[in-house]
């Protein structure tokens, strides 16, 4: 049972990581829609690729408004699976490893 303590563990841990860079990365993007900045940088471009992914389906969802709020959104759930999934994981792999 150990192995899979361990495993679950560490998925947990990845997991975590994974979603701690798409908050990062949702932050930038909504930092940068505060200064216009150039649709043909690298790097914008490549904000706006990994991020639309997530964000597109809340925006269509959520009513029209003035103020785009779906990074607000995105960051609850990404808060909600940290504090949720996460954990949930890490207690399993904790029962596991007493077994």
């Amino acid at each position: 049972m150990f192995i899979l303590a361990n495993f679950l563990s560490a998925f947990a841990e990845v997991l975590n990581m994974v979603l701690q860079i798409g908050v990062w990365l949702i932050l930038l993007r909504a930092l940068l829609s505060w200064v216009n900045p150039d649709p043909y940088n690298p790097i914008v471009q490549f904000l706006y690729r990994v991020t639309e992914p997530v964000l597109l389906p809340i925006r269509q969802r959520l009513p029209l408004s003035p103020v785009d709020v779906s990074p607000i959104v995105a960051f609850l759930v990404i808060l909600f699976a940290q504090k949720f999934v996460v954990q949930s994981l890490l207690d399993l792999a904790v029962q596991l490893r007493h077994l």
